[in-house]
């Protein structure tokens, strides 16, 4: 599918990761919704890359309905979809003062990063699959976002892990089930990239991750992660994988 033109609904693109793929996503022509609970954050970079920013809740049926309408009516129907909304936990299954970890934690992420990301992809699959078929029949794609951890967790991501392997999980047979209406579901396992929230780390803390990451020997830039969200969008003979964007890393225990 040709990026030029179409409609483009980006979750969690208020930073991070979420930010670079908006970013680039306009750059080559898309006309970019911004779909975050961090409003700020979204109205900032709708406002740079002259797109649109919508508060939603990646978990509520109704805030993901009304984003999608929202941005329909601004932009017409969105053919692309960039799922980047998630959240981070390190919860220890026993903690050091010997009680169980809360139940309401491993909730949480599990919503957000798994429960969220099927509830937008189903809402977008509905409406995209009442669209005209482009070329080869293509009607819509989406990228999720799963997570190195999704394969190799470390001590303590339980939750998180359990989260971003259900991402990977459900996106072959989610491939499977959405062929017959033209809509091709791919998604990015990243490893460790240089995003807000990693620079909040000491600078020594930065530099001994990016020292376990073979080669390139750095932390992963938000705009290597872009690109490759737009090539998926663009190759249309990639569908039902899951791919790591990581340097080689295999994440050690802790």
């Amino acid at each position: 599918m040709q990026i030029q033109g179409q409609a483009a609904l980006v979750t969690g693109g208020g930073s991070g990761l979420g930010e670079a793929t908006a970013r680039e996503l306009a750059r080559l022509g898309a006309k970019v919704a911004i779909l975050d609970v961090n409003i700020d954050g979204a109205n900032q970079v709708a406002a740079d890359i002259g797109g649109i920013a919508i508060q939603c809740d990646v978990t509520s049926p109704d805030s993901v309905q009304s984003a999608i309408a929202q941005a329909a009516a601004a932009h017409g129907p969105a053919r692309i979809l960039m799922q980047i909304a998630g959240i981070g936990s390190a919860k220890r299954v026993i903690g050091k003062d010997g009680n169980a970890a809360p139940l309401e934690d491993f909730v949480r992420v599990i919503n957000v990063n798994l429960v969220g990301t099927y509830n937008v992809a189903r809402l977008f699959a509905a409406a995209s699959a009442k669209l005209e078929a482009l070329e080869d029949g293509e009607r819509g794609v989406m990228v999720l976002t799963a997570s190195v951890a999704a394969f190799d967790g470390q001590v303590g991501q339980q939750a998180y892990s359990a989260s971003k392997a259900g991402v990977a999980g459900m996106t072959l047979p989610m491939a499977r089930d959405l062929a017959q209406h033209g809509i091709r579901v791919c998604t990015i396992a990243p490893g460790l990239f240089a995003t807000p929230l990693m620079k909040t780390l000491p600078e020594p803390v930065q530099q001994s991750l990016a020292a376990s990451i073979p080669f390139p020997q750095r932390l992963g830039k938000p705009q290597e992660f872009a690109q490759l969200a737009t090539h998926i969008v663009t190759n249309g003979h990639l569908n039902g994988e899951v791919i790591r964007l990581d340097g080689a890393l295999r994440m050690a225990p802790r």
